[in-house]
C-alpha cells in the first residue's frame, strides 16, 4: 500500500514536471516568434520605398561620358544628366547662365541645381538666392528658355515649381542632394570652374 502511494506521488511529480517543461518551451517558442515578427516588421519599415514627391520627372540611367568642348544648347528644362565636361562647376550662387556641360558634372557629384527664368521678378530671384546661400552641394543660376519659373534638378531627377514656397522644394533638396540617384556621391563641388557670387 505504501509503495502504491509512492508510485502515485512519483507519477504526479513527473506529470507536473512535464507540464512545467512544456509551458517553458511554449513561452520560449512564443518569445522567438514575437522577436522574429518584430525584426521582420523593422526590416520592412527600413526597406519600403519612400513616398514619391508629386511632379517628379525621372530620367533612368543618364549617360556619364566626359567630353571636352561639349556645347549643350539651352532648352525648356535643364538636363538631369548625360555626357558632360571633364571639369565640374563650383557649387554656389551665380547671377549669369552657366555652361550646362560643367554643371552636369557637378550633378554627377551630388549637387542640386536650382534654375530660374531670367525674367523672374528681382525679389523672387533674391528670395531664391537667400534660401540657398551658404548651403553645400547647391548651384543656383538663371537658365535661358526655361519653361517653368523654377526648376530643381539632381542627377536623373527633376521638379518644376511655380514658387519657392512650394513644400516640395525642401523635400526635393532633402532627398536628392547627395541622394540615392547620385553616381559619385560626395565627389568635389569646389576647385572646379566658376566663381560663385555667394
Amino acid at each position: 500500500m505504501g509503495k502504491q502511494r509512492n508510485r502515485k506521488k512519483s507519477s504526479s511529480i513527473k506529470t507536473t514536471q512535464t507540464s512545467g517543461n512544456q509551458a517553458r518551451t511554449a513561452i520560449i517558442i512564443a518569445a522567438i516568434v514575437v522577436g522574429v515578427a518584430a525584426l521582420g516588421y523593422l526590416l520592412f519599415l527600413s526597406l519600403r520605398p519612400e513616398p514619391g514627391i508629386a511632379g517628379i520627372i525621372q530620367y533612368p540611367r543618364p549617360a556619364r561620358g566626359h567630353e571636352t568642348n561639349l556645347e549643350i544648347p539651352y532648352g525648356e528644362l535643364p538636363p538631369a544628366g548625360g555626357n558632360h565636361d571633364p571639369v565640374w562647376q563650383n557649387c554656389g550662387i551665380y547671377t549669369e547662365p552657366l555652361n550646362t556641360a560643367n554643371v552636369i558634372h557637378s550633378l554627377e557629384h551630388g549637387a542640386a541645381w536650382i534654375t530660374y527664368q531670367p525674367d523672374l521678378a528681382a525679389d523672387q530671384i533674391a528670395a531664391i538666392e537667400d534660401r540657398f546661400r551658404g548651403q553645400t552641394y547647391i548651384i543656383v543660376s538663371p537658365y535661358p528658355e526655361q519653361s517653368s519659373p523654377i526648376v530643381l534638378t539632381a542627377w536623373g531627377v527633376q521638379l518644376e515649381v511655380d514658387e519657392l514656397d512650394d513644400q516640395r522644394v525642401g523635400e526635393f533638396i532633402e532627398r536628392y542632394r547627395l541622394g540615392p540617384t547620385t553616381p559619385e556621391r560626395g565627389a568635389a563641388c569646389t576647385n572646379g570652374i566658376g566663381e560663385p557670387a555667394g
